[in-house]
């Protein structure tokens, strides 16, 4: 088996502590059964959080290490391109995981994109197509900050917010919603085929969690900027929201493109899973630098040896 069929297959290759938080494919997920505020190692059970936090920010700083020496031998081999998906509710931590997590790798290597509301071009479109234009390249790390995933999140609890679509497709159109869960995993598999590494992650706060950094927001003013009474408005459909990532990591997370879900009350704790589980699946690639032909070597040696005796 190429290690093409066995990405297909098996997906991303990452370090077994982490699989245990892979959404099992085919399996009917209850986010209940997830605890949110779970550490990775048992030895920071008995910890306050903020011993937790301080022990885990050491941890990333040396994971920030390894995924810098990770992300360059990804673009010096040219061969994969690896998207990071980031998915959660209000609060969860997608902006600080990316700041954090990606702080030490090369901004040359990395693209981030954050989705807003569709304009009036992406709704004349198919809903994958906006997402389609700014895939990674080979070499590259992509990073989408919300997703694809939100046409069939928000929408799904906001049918009102859909585009315009024929009747007879349309939200109310039986089995509308496994239709498009099957064309998420059809695009997904046709870009790990073709040399993309998906690596998707839910970030899993819990509600009391959330409502306690909503109210951090409010109770500082430097802050205030982070709030938005629409994260107030949309707490109050957590449980419709909850039963649709249920469904959506049920119908989507697959051999080739699995959900991690990621406890995320613990802000550091989420960090640097995400960071282990970035840096395990570029060294599971086994890449390696480039080599070269005898006479371009001779050229370098050349081209040294020309410099020296300047």
């Amino acid at each position: 088996m190429t290690r093409a069929q066995y990405m297909e297959v098996n997906g991303p290759i990452v370090r077994k502590y982490l699989k245990k938080f892979i959404a099992e494919p085919q399996k009917k997920i209850r986010l209940k059964n997830y605890d949110a505020g779970q550490v990775q190692n048992e030895s920071l059970k008995d910890k306050s959080d903020e011993e937790v936090n301080e022990i885990l920010k050491e941890v990333l700083k040396k994971d920030q290490s390894a995924l810098f020496a990770a992300q360059d031998l990804l673009a010096a081999s040219h061969k994969y391109g690896i998207l990071i998906v980031l998915q959660g509710m209000d609060t969860a931590g997608k902006d600080g995981t990316i700041r954090h997590v990606m702080s030490g790798v090369n901004p040359q290597g990395c693209e981030v994109h954050s989705f807003k509301v569709p304009g009036v071009e992406d709704h004349a479109h198919d809903f994958l197509w906006r997402y389609e234009k700014v895939m990674p390249e080979r070499g590259m790390i992509g990073i989408f900050n919300r997703s694809y995933y939100e046409d069939v999140l928000v929408v799904h609890v906001h049918p009102e917010r859909m585009e315009e679509l024929p009747e007879k497709i349309g939200p109310d159109a039986t089995g509308f919603w496994e239709g498009r869960y099957k064309d998420i995993n059809a695009f997904e598999k046709h870009l790990v085929r073709n040399g993309t590494v998906i690596l998707k992650f839910f970030l899993h706060i819990s509600k009391d969690e959330q409502k306690r950094r909503l109210l951090d927001r409010l109770n500082h003013k430097e802050k205030y900027w982070k709030f938005s009474v629409s994260d107030v408005a949309e707490r109050q459909y957590w449980d419709d929201y909850m039963d649709a990532y249920e469904e959506m990591l049920s119908a989507t997370s697959t051999g080739y493109a699995p959900w991690f879900i990621v406890p995320a009350d613990h802000k550091w704790m989420a960090r640097t899973f995400v960071a282990e589980a970035v840096t395990s699946a570029i060294e599971g690639l086994s890449l390696s630098y480039p080599t070269f032909p005898d006479e371009q070597i001779q050229h370098l040696t050349d081209a040294k040896k020309q410099l020296e005796e300047e």
